[in-house]
């Protein structure tokens, strides 16, 4: 039974036509929506050609591949922060001992619970009235890093709990102790298991990025107000920003898509393998 059919029952024909019904109407008001959107941004003049034309000059061109390049810059930053202490803070959490434990979970449920703006506000105002000023690049940052990380750690540690706990016992059988089996036997396939996912939540990174103009960061959603302001074209600004986005984004989902695809052939590989030279299936 797929994990699909465990949690809903599966629809009758009644229930098929209602959902395609649905489907067709829902489908039917969001072209009419965007139909009449265009309209009027069409009789009032903001899809005119002449509109466009700033945008195939190669000035505007490279300003925005400039913020492009700030945007990866500023989510490379913060991934760098957030996968390394998401691991430590999921190896505290999983670890048998209350002093490692309590802090990496309290961490954890803190940055996963507040709003990554609330974190660059604290760093915007709060930590320079003590002192603490970094530059705008850091108050983008190292907030989207904090947040992440929290949800990162989540990601490995599901990934290690996802394993059967047979892996443990086989590594602890043949004399290893327990932190060579998490080493050795255990956090490799884990890894495994939740690459698509981290990869996956760099779309997630990305977005965050966008809270760039909070900080006066020359992101791309910084980089799109400052045009705007200096060309008037808000509607044909924001939707080069918007296909940018999208752009991205679905080329990072392609990459987590052909990653999982990549792996679970691999471990069906290696399962035949294993079946057809001891005749049984893998260990559990």
């Amino acid at each position: 039974m797929s994990m699909q059919h465990a949690l809903f029952d599966t629809a009758g024909p009644k229930a098929r036509a209602r959902v395609r019904i649905f489907t067709v109407i829902s489908v039917l008001i969001l072209l009419a929506i965007i139909g009449l959107a265009y309209w009027q941004l069409y009789l009032s003049g903001a899809l005119a050609p002449s509109k466009w034309l700033p945008f195939t000059q190669p000035a505007i061109q490279s300003y925005f591949a400039g913020a492009l390049g700030r945007t990866a810059l500023a989510a490379l930053g913060a991934a760098v922060i957030a996968v390394p202490l998401g691991l430590v803070l999921a190896l505290g959490r999983l670890s048998p001992v209350a002093l490692f434990r309590w802090p990496a979970t309290a961490f954890i449920e803190f940055f996963r619970a507040i709003p990554v703006l609330l974190v660059i506000y604290a760093f915007m105002f709060a930590l320079p009235s003590y002192g603490i000023n970094p530059s705008e690049y850091w108050k983008l940052v190292i907030p989207v890093g904090l947040c992440t990380a929290a949800v990162i750690a989540e990601v490995f540690r599901a990934g290690v709990l996802a394993l059967p706990r047979g892996q443990t016992e086989a590594g602890l059988s043949v004399g290893l102790t327990p932190g060579q089996t998490f080493r050795l036997v255990v956090f490799p396939q884990a890894l495994r298991v939740v690459i698509p996912a981290l990869v996956a939540q760099a779309v997630i990174v990305v977005k965050d990025t966008a809270f760039g103009y909070v900080v006066s960061y020359p992101e791309l959603q910084q980089s799109a107000r400052v045009l705007v302001a200096n060309t008037r074209n808000l509607v044909q600004t924001y939707l080069v920003v918007t296909v940018i986005y999208i752009v991205i984004n679905l080329l990072i989902s392609r990459v987590a898509v052909w990653m999982d695809r990549k792996l679970a052939t691999r471990r069906a590989g290696k399962t035949k393998f294993v079946s057809l030279t001891t005749g049984r299936g893998p260990i559990q």
